[in-house]
């Protein structure tokens, strides 16, 4: 007799291939999950640096911000070196997050930067960049000065219409970029103006005469400036001073007096013999004997001087040269005009103009007036003949405030 296995019907064989699948699919191993072992996560990147200047950077502006930053870490090491292998000294943030130099870069230079980076994880990661800055074709050092190209003292003290000159050693061809790496700043805010009186020279003066008191500092940020044509500034430079008492001093030729206020209260008047006017032509040369009209300023004094007439084209063995030693001299031009001791024209003074352009005083007043002033006080000329005083003369304050802000590169 033949035994024969049990008929499956349809819905039997299909659900056993189903189950077969399902086991397939299943991951091996109990409590398997989707992720686990058999899909492994990617390993740790660990942390990014990016070091500024990228390498290989070449003409690099040594004021340029340069650095090295990470990201998912922080910074375990940062080694900056120069092309003699000494070592730049550098500054990290507080959470070690960046890092950056504690000393200005040079001109003309190669450096080397080597940052490590740590994970939280511990991995650590490495990058160097070596990059070179600029190599300028020339270098020019700015200088604050007077008017009269005397230093404007750090700490000094100084009248009330002192003018601020950055003198640059080279002459400017970008007078914007320059321009715009000066600054003054005052104590109380005042509006002033830069001009430029050629290409070495710009003055800065405000709108009225300064207040007692104001505390004045000058900078010139050019370190890392291009100044045109291959120019960059050599160093930064800065001066503070102080503005003292208001003293002005008004000559008028009507009176031929010179009358001296103290923030203004009369403190002396003086007579004086001022320039005889008229002019010579010698040697193709126009020489003018008048005191010109204008307001001045004191640009400093010598006690005594060595007067030579031929230093402004008038030879000493002429008619009306001269050569002599005066005592108590106050220059206020920067063409050799003076308040000034002269005993044989005494009898000159408050009546009769006899001069070469000076403003001649008695002994006793020439000392007075000597000891009283300071650079940056003001003298006004009135009344007097000749043409006005030229703003290369010390004329700053004689040009109109429109004039003096056209004067400006900016």
């Amino acid at each position: 007799m033949h035994t024969h296995p049990p008929r499956r019907t349809p819905i039997l064989i299909a659900l056993a291939i189903l189950l077969a699948l399902l086991a397939a699919c299943t991951p091996s191993g109990t409590g398997s999950s989707p992720g686990g072992d058999a899909n492994p996560s990617a390993p740790d990147p660990g942390p990014t640096i990016t070091v500024t200047p990228a390498d290989g950077a070449d003409t690099v502006n040594p004021a340029d911000p340069v650095s090295a930053e990470t990201t998912g870490g922080t910074l375990e090491t940062v080694t900056m070196t120069n092309s003699e292998g000494k070592v730049i000294d550098g500054i990290f943030t507080p959470d070690r997050i960046a890092w950056k130099p504690g000393a200005p870069l040079g001109y003309g230079k190669t450096y080397t930067i080597a940052a490590t980076a740590l994970h939280d994880g511990g991995t650590r990661t490495e990058r160097t960049s070596t990059f070179s800055t600029v190599q300028p074709g020339n270098l020019t050092k700015p200088t604050f000065v007077t008017s009269g190209g005397n230093l404007l003292t750090d700490g000094g003290t100084f009248g009330i219409g002192i003018v601020v000159v950055t003198h640059f050693d080279e002459p400017i061809t970008d007078r914007p970029a320059a321009e715009k790496a000066l600054t003054v700043e005052t104590t109380p805010p005042v509006q002033g103006s830069w001009y430029w009186a050629d290409d070495q020279n710009v003055h800065w003066r405000p709108q009225n005469y300064y207040t007692p008191g104001t505390q004045v500092t000058a900078r010139a940020n050019v370190y890392g400036v291009d100044l045109g044509g291959g120019l960059f500034g050599q160093e930064d430079a800065q001066t503070s001073f102080t503005i003292g008492d208001a003293h002005i001093s008004v000559a008028d030729d009507t009176t031929k007096q010179v009358t001296v206020t103290n923030n203004g209260e009369l403190v002396r008047t003086m007579p004086t013999s001022m320039g005889m006017g008229g002019s010579e032509v010698i040697a193709g040369q126009t020489i003018s004997f008048w005191t010109q009209p204008g307001i001045y300023t004191v640009l400093d004094k010598a006690n005594p001087v060595i007067m030579d007439s031929s230093t402004f084209g008038l030879p000493v063995n002429s008619r009306l040269g001269y050569k002599e030693t005066i005592n108590y001299a106050t220059r206020i031009s920067t063409d050799g005009i003076y308040l000034h001791e002269l005993a044989d024209t005494i009898w000159a003074q408050g009546n009769t103009n006899v001069s070469h352009g000076c403003l001649n005083l008695s002994p006793d007043n020439a000392r007075w007036f000597y000891d009283f002033s300071r650079p940056g006080d003001v003298v006004e000329v009135r009344n007097t003949g000749g043409a006005p005083l030229e703003q290369w003369q010390n004329g700053d304050w004689s040009v109109p405030w429109e004039q003096w802000q056209a004067g400006s590169a900016l």
